[in-house]
């Protein structure tokens, strides 16, 4: 019989190349004496360095997927692999660990602390490691400047824009280094322009290597992923890559400058 190890050891080389992999995973939710069967077998491979957007109407299993994803809800059935290591039978301390660690979160809504400068916003996450204190600032500094802020590191949200502020948000989501970055309707509250905006930090984080998911309901946003995954009814209908994938630097150059 092998052991935990060999087991374990097995899996990460079947998944190399694959930063998430997710096996026939279904998910029920009981309400009341409903059973809603919100996943039906989904199976899906992301590897490392993609950009996917993900698509799907209110109800269609993907808030479902994307919180098994970010280890905030367990599959109740099937497997969910990240780097090579189940993660869908963790406990919820050991989800919160690896949620620390290896994934990072933008939100629709900026979710910054008012009365907190952008870079002490961006530092957040890193309370809750045992990075030292210097260290901690080290890596909000780089992560502010990985999105063009560094001039903004003193300023509070009040003084900053709302793709401004989007910016702090994915810049708090980099800081401790994770292996995927996890957006959810990232340009939601913003407007045209700076949703492009939005989209060019991301795809220039995503040329150095991080691996995105990202969930749109905007056609044109998906647009700038590599790779889109439409969801209906708990499974996934579509999954195709990105044809003449415009880059968002480019796009800006057709679009009128906004004032702030």
């Amino acid at each position: 019989m092998q052991s935990a190890s060999q087991i374990e050891t097995r899996e990460a080389v079947a998944a190399a190349g694959a930063v998430i992999r997710v096996e026939e995973a279904h998910k029920y939710y009981e309400l009341g004496e409903t059973r809603v069967h919100a996943l039906r077998g989904v199976s899906v491979e992301i590897h490392r360095s993609e950009f996917l957007a993900i698509m799907g109407a209110s109800g269609s299993g993907k808030s479902t997927f994307m919180n098994i994803l970010g280890c905030l809800d367990r599959p109740s059935s099937g497997r969910y692999l990240l780097e090579g290591v189940d993660v869908s039978r963790h406990d919820k301390r050991a989800l919160a660990l690896i949620r620390n660690q290896k994934i990072g979160f933008v939100f629709q809504g900026f979710n910054l602390l008012a009365r907190t400068t952008a870079l002490e916003n961006t530092e957040l996450p890193t309370l809750y490691t045992k990075i030292e204190k210097a260290e901690r600032r080290k890596r909000a500094v780089e992560a502010l400047a990985m999105v063009g802020l560094a001039d903004r590191a003193e300023h509070f949200p009040s003084q900053m824009s709302g793709g401004q502020q989007q910016r702090v948000a994915v810049a708090r989501a980099l800081v401790n280094r994770p292996s995927i970055l996890l957006a959810d309707e990232p340009t939601g509250n913003l407007d045209s322009r700076t949703s492009v905006e939005i989209m060019e930090v991301l795809q220039d984080l995503n040329d150095k290597g991080l691996t995105i998911v990202m969930v749109t309901h905007e056609h044109d946003i998906a647009q700038f992923a590599k790779r889109v995954i439409v969801f209906r009814d708990g499974k996934i209908r579509k999954d195709d890559a990105v044809t003449n994938r415009p880059r968002a630097s480019e796009v800006l150059k057709t679009l009128p400058t906004l004032e702030d």
